[in-house]
Order: structure tokens, then C-alpha cells, then sequence
């Protein structure tokens, strides 16, 4: 099987399982299940289908990082729990903060790996793993942001989860200029200009995504618009120029924001775990204990099938159980 890394936005996934499936799924003290389910049901569903090799589930080790929000102190605010002190409490629907550990404990049980690095969000992880993987990737997320990650070059997708796991969309450089008409590697640059209200993106007033396109379509990218924006032989329409001028301050501290760190201190993927194998006998059965405990039912069957696709584990890996 030729080599092939999936990497889980994981946080997203769980948000989708718990939304998708009914909440009347629980174990015998009353904790719902559906989003640890849920997020078995699309690791058999994507692994079976998918057949990657590598498979890391991405965490989100701080959700709003302090340095993104020093640079941009509304990003991500509208998600902030009202209660929340410090700012750093994203708002959870109560059934879903209690599934939370239940979800790394039965992936770690599983030898999936886990991985999130200090002060960085998922999409850091998943953006360091992508560009340093030297293989096909394919990205599983609802997140737009991750779609500056397609490379056809480097052989990254993003599957995307927006219509659903039976939906999924599966975009390449010419998915993404067909949606949005920018390439992938100005992705970025568009969100900066036209905002992105859900992680608290004002974007530039007055630009909008149509202008957005056209702009990095004649100027490449932000910096190559601003440039001309500076430049007064540019030709750059006056009222441009003075919608640019007047987001001047947001338009220094967003790229920084929006643009996925590539180069964070992760484990390689051998000392990570990362490569899929069939839980061992006592795995297993931790896993089986688990599921009866957890009524976790067909969910950890049909998880537990598609591991059995893999080789055995051989040593090397993160699970506590051989």
C-alpha cells in the first residue's frame, strides 16, 4: 500500500458528530455518546474508504491562541463563553465538554495519535504535518481556513465536511479557483480582505469576495496589493486605495492571524504513532470494555473492523495496550 497521511481536524469532526447524531445516545449514568460515536463512525467511514496509511488526529491544544489574539483581539471572540474570566473558554454545548476526554481516551486506547502543540490551534498541526509529510495528504475538516493547505504539487487535499460525511467534497487547486476563483496559496489573503465572521474577521470594508478575487487576481497577493496601494504610479482605483488606507492597522496584524504556522517542533510520524494498525488483544479489549460501558454499540464495531484492515501493531507506538 503506497504511503498516505490523513490528518483530522478533530475538534471539527466531534463538533459535527455531536450535531448529526441524537443526543438521546447515552451511557447508563446519562453522558451522551453521540459525538464519541459520531467521530468512530468517520474514522471507519474514512479510513475504509480512503485507505491512508498515516492517520493523526489533530487537537487543538489552545483554541484561541494568546499571540492571535494579541495581534487581533476579536478573533474568535463571538465564541467565548459568557462566563469566561480570561477570554479563554470557547463556548461548548454542555453534553459535548463531557465527551471531550471519553473521545482521547478511546483513540488513545485505539493507538490513534493525538497531537497538538502548545499555544497553537489544530489547523498549526495539521498545516506543519502537511507541509512536511512527503506523501499524498488529505485533510479532513469543516474549516475554510485549511483550504490555503491544497497543493496539487505536494499532493494535498482537503476533504471537506461541510454537506456531510456521505458529501464529502474532495478539493484540489482547480475545487478551490473554482469556488472562489484565488488559488489556494492566496486563500489566506482573500479571507484577510473579505473577512471570515466566524473566527471574528472583519475584513476590509467595502471589500467583498467578488472585489477580493479580482484584486489578488491583477496584484498576486496582499502584500503585492499593498505595494501598489503605496506605490502611486500603480494605477490602483482611488477608492481602493482609501478602503485599504483605512484598514491599514488590521491589515498588518491579520495575515499573521489567518496564515497556518508550517514549521511547529512535531513528533515525526513513526514516534507520533501515527501509522494505522489493528489494536493488539489487550487493546482490544480495553476497547470492548469500553464500548459496553460507554453503549458505544455498532459505532466501535464498525471502528474496530476497519482497524482490523491494517497490520498488527509491531512496537513503536503510543497506545498503552499491545
Amino acid at each position: 500500500m503506497a504511503s498516505r497521511l490523513m490528518l483530522l481536524d478533530t475538534a471539527s469532526l466531534y463538533f459535527r458528530a455531536f450535531h448529526g447524531v441524537p443526543d438521546t445516545i447515552r451511557r447508563a449514568d446519562g453522558t451522551p455518546v453521540n459525538a464519541v460515536r459520531g467521530l468512530l463512525d468517520m474514522i471507519a467511514r474514512l479510513s475504509t474508504e480512503y485507505g491512508p496509511t498515516y492517520l493523526v488526529a489533530c487537537w487543538d491544544n489552545s483554541w484561541r491562541p494568546a499571540w492571535r489574539v494579541a495581534l487581533l483581539p476579536g478573533y474568535k471572540a463571538q465564541r467565548v463563553a459568557a462566563a469566561s474570566p480570561d477570554g479563554d473558554t470557547e463556548t461548548v454545548p454542555e453534553g459535548l465538554t463531557a465527551q471531550i476526554p471519553m473521545i482521547r481516551e478511546i483513540l488513545t486506547v485505539a493507538g490513534i495519535a493525538l497531537v497538538g502543540a502548545d499555544d497553537h490551534e489544530a489547523d498549526d498541526v495539521i498545516g506543519t504535518y502537511a507541509q512536511l509529510a512527503g506523501m499524498p495528504v488529505d485533510v479532513v475538516t469543516g474549516d475554510r481556513d485549511l483550504f490555503q493547505l491544497v497543493s496539487d504539487d505536494r499532493e494535498v487535499r482537503v476533504l471537506y465536511t461541510a454537506r456531510g460525511m456521505k458529501n464529502l467534497e474532495v478539493l484540489t487547486e482547480a475545487s478551490v479557483v473554482g469556488r472562489y476563483r484565488v488559488l489556494p496559496s492566496q486563500y489566506a489573503d482573500y479571507a484577510t480582505l473579505r473577512g471570515d465572521a466566524s473566527d471574528g474577521l472583519p475584513g476590509v470594508a467595502g471589500i467583498g469576495e467578488k472585489t477580493a478575487a479580482q484584486l489578488l487576481g491583477e496584484y498576486g497577493s496582499l502584500d503585492g496589493l499593498l505595494a501598489a496601494a503605496a506605490d502611486p504610479g500603480s494605477g490602483l482605483a482611488a477608492p481602493v486605495r482609501a478602503k485599504l488606507a483605512a484598514a491599514g492597522e488590521y491589515l498588518q496584524a491579520a495575515p499573521a492571524v489567518v496564515h497556518v504556522v508550517r514549521d511547529l517542533p512535531v513528533p515525526a510520524l513513526e514516534a507520533a504513532g501515527a501509522r494505522l494498525h489493528a489494536p493488539g488483544p489487550q487493546a482490544r479489549a480495553e476497547l470492548e470494555r469500553l464500548g459496553s460501558g460507554w453503549n458505544l454499540g455498532g459505532s466501535l464495531n464498525r471502528f474496530l473492523h476497519a482497524l482490523a484492515a491494517y497490520p498488527a501493531e509491531q512496537g513503536g507506538g503510543t497506545s498503552r495496550y499491545p
